[in-house]
């Protein structure tokens, strides 16, 4: 299919470039660039994001142990 396409100059020119240089065509190249991105949309889209764990028993800190502060959390990490 034919199909008219806004370049950036420095884009075209390195493009047109690389294509000379592996012995393909613009389009051939345009194409594959096309396939790599789509593929990645593709396999992103079908890993989703990730669920992360939550932690759903009882429970909970320690009487005492400020969860706002890192010094309080470290010094009951220490003392376990």
């Amino acid at each position: 299919m034919k199909t008219v396409l806004n370049i950036d100059d420095e884009l075209l020119t390195r493009a047109k470039t690389v294509s000379a240089r592996e012995g393909k065509s613009l389009t051939a190249l345009i194409e594959e660039g096309l396939r790599l991105r789509l593929r990645r949309a593709v396999r992103k889209s079908r890993t989703g994001r990730h669920a992360l764990p939550v932690y759903s028993d009882k429970g909970g800190l320690v009487k005492g142990i400020d969860p706002r502060s890192n010094r309080s959390m470290l010094d009951a990490a220490d003392n376990a």
